[in-house]
């Protein structure tokens, strides 16, 4: 059933409908408040509409009037998101899970947080899914945005019952995700071939709304949950959620309606069903990812369904693909040759997508990890813990110009060419680098001494620099490196690489539980959180190292669609 009423037309853009992510799916960087340069280029590129919609675009190349009311609803979308996400861990630790030891709140609250954001970034295949199969953008984007409200409510309800926050919790992700892949790509599908050049501009203005909400939430929102407790605190954004509803709701007479287009046979899961198919031995290769997938759900009582989920979905993309790879050419005949090169062209990109896994273990962190680092730090009674996340979109903000109207062109100059490869390499290394700092500072807490929460201003420079290098550019050259049939496909492996870089904090964090790992760790001197920072600022730098060796071997392909 449609919520709301508007004009249906076909498609012919850059990014084909019948995928299962949309275009513009897996834009990961943009709705993290960070890194969007790559989804305002890739985005904009991504749905252009062929026929006349209704109504008619402006004449004159003008902005369609029915902008202002999405650009409305994303900015209080993620002012709502970046206000209950920024204060979880504050409020886990401080009030939920009181009935935990004092020594196992840290643990426990990361192991919930982390759990969230692996459900954030893996509904976008449902939601994607959802509006590409059967309602369309609008309506895929409207029911869920109930659902993300419903959340927020039993967040606000349930303060101290762990069943019904929790609940409200998977709802949020539900929602968040799931209306992930399909906002951006219904900013495109309201421009045509008379107005896509002032698309760049709405996704200008996408990238500023979200880090403006971003932003203040990150600054707001401790303060409310200190002042006036968990229901103001999570009943706020929860408001705004609702308000965000409401101005998607009012422009739906507006809105240019892209209709859900039929499956396509020549998909990416169905070009590699055939080849394994063919049998050989990329089929037993892939039914070794299926017995390492189903023994991963043998131990789900000791190491939980999350890990064992997603470790089998690891094991399946890892093995499954390795399959298809060895015997693709048997798919020929049965599909056409560029929907074959196009599932080489994502094969070959998802190596590069496991290696950046790591640096989403360390960005993710920052808002559980850092945060709990900073209670222990010195700072002004007025200032909350979880106010230093603020800086994330402010250097977002200050970066990413900085980057390309100063730092790349002075390179240029220089005679070294930031590609894309290099950019991530060095962002992933600078992603390390920010660890180490941080694992520093924590040594000096373990001895006891006193520390300013200034000091944080350092790590969060050098992540967040690594964050511009790595997120934005991934998501544009991921972008740039699958045919078209492919794109949607390509996105949906990238929000899925933030989800397996939070199942490596989930499993870290399940590992330090053990006795003899417990034990080794106080063997070197070192705190068990201090050597879990300097765990992961090795595990960046060894990915670092791997993905710049895999980069000069790999051969750069460009499939923007022409003129």
């Amino acid at each position: 059933m449609s919520a709301g009423g508007g004009s249906k037309l076909p498609v012919d853009g850059s990014c084909q409908p019948e995928q299962s992510t949309a275009c513009g799916a897996g834009q990961n960087a943009a709705w993290r408040g960070a890194g969007n340069a790559g989804m305002i280029r890739a985005s904009s590129l991504m749905s252009t509409a062929t026929a006349s919609p209704v109504p008619a675009p402006p004449a004159g190349g003008r902005i369609p009037p029915q902008i202002p009311y999405i650009i409305g609803n994303e900015g209080c979308e993620r002012f709502s998101f970046y206000g209950m996400r920024n204060i979880l861990t504050v409020f886990l630790v401080s009030s939920l899970l009181l009935d935990l030891p004092e020594a196992a709140r840290g643990g426990a609250a990361k192991d919930v947080f982390h759990t969230f954001v692996i459900g954030v970034y893996f509904f976008p295949l449902l939601g994607g899914w959802l509006a590409d199969r059967f309602f369309g953008k609008y309506d895929t984007i409207f029911w869920l945005s109930l659902v993300y409200c419903a959340g927020h409510a039993c967040l606000a309800i349930f303060e101290s019952n762990k069943a019904g926050f929790y609940t409200g919790l998977g709802l949020i992700a539900l929602g968040s995700g799931g209306i992930k892949p399909c906002v951006s790509a219904f900013v495109g599908d309201q421009f045509d071939q008379s107005n896509k050049d002032r698309a760049k501009v709405v996704f200008d203005a996408f990238y500023w709304i979200i880090n403006f909400g971003s932003f203040f939430a990150s600054l707001l929102m401790p303060i409310f949950l200190k002042s006036y407790g968990a229901s103001v605190a999570f009943g706020i954004p929860g408001a705004l959620m609702f308000i965000a509803t409401f101005i998607l709701w009012l422009g739906r007479r507006r809105y240019v309606m892209v209709p859900p287009a039929p499956s396509n046979p020549h998909s990416f899961l169905r070009v590699s069903r055939t080849a394994l198919a063919a049998g050989g031995p990329g089929l037993v290769l892939a039914g070794v990812g299926v017995a390492l997938a189903l023994t991963a759900f043998v131990f789900v009582k000791s190491i939980g369904f999350v890990i064992a989920f997603c470790s089998a979905m690891v094991a399946l993309i890892a093995f499954g693909g390795g399959g298809v790879w060895l015997q693709l050419e048997k798919a020929r005949g049965a599909h056409p040759d560029d929907a074959v090169e196009g599932v080489r062209a994502v094969l070959r990109v998802l190596v590069l997508f496991f290696l950046v896994t790591p640096f989403w273990s360390l960005f993710d962190q920052k808002a559980s990890t850092w945060v709990l680092q900073a209670d222990a730090m010195t700072k002004p009674s007025w200032f909350q813990s979880s106010q230093m996340q603020a800086l994330n979109p402010l250097l977002v903000m200050l970066l990413i110009p900085f980057n390309n109207l100063v730092l790349y062109p002075a390179l240029r100059r220089w005679g070294w060419e930031p590609t894309a490869l290099r950019r991530m390499t060095i962002g992933l290394a600078f992603a390390g680098l920010s660890w180490i700092v941080v694992g520093g500072m924590q040594v000096l807490l373990d001895q006891k001494n006193a520390l300013t929460i200034v000091w944080q201003v350092l790590p969060y420079a050098l992540l967040t620099f690594g964050e511009v290098l790595v997120s934005a550019t991934g998501l544009e050259f991921a972008y740039s490196q699958a045919p078209p049939a492919m794109k949607g496909t390509l996105m949906s492996f990238w929000n899925l690489s933030v989800t397996i870089g939070n199942l490596w904090v989930l499993v870290v964090n399940a590992g330090v539980k053990n006795d003899a790992v417990t034990n080794a760790i106080k063997s070197t001197g070192f705190g068990v959180t201090a050597a879990q920072m300097f765990f992961f600022a090795f595990f960046a730098f060894a990915a670092a190292t791997a993905f710049g060796l895999y980069a000069r071997t790999y051969r750069e392909a460009d499939h923007y669609r022409a003129a």
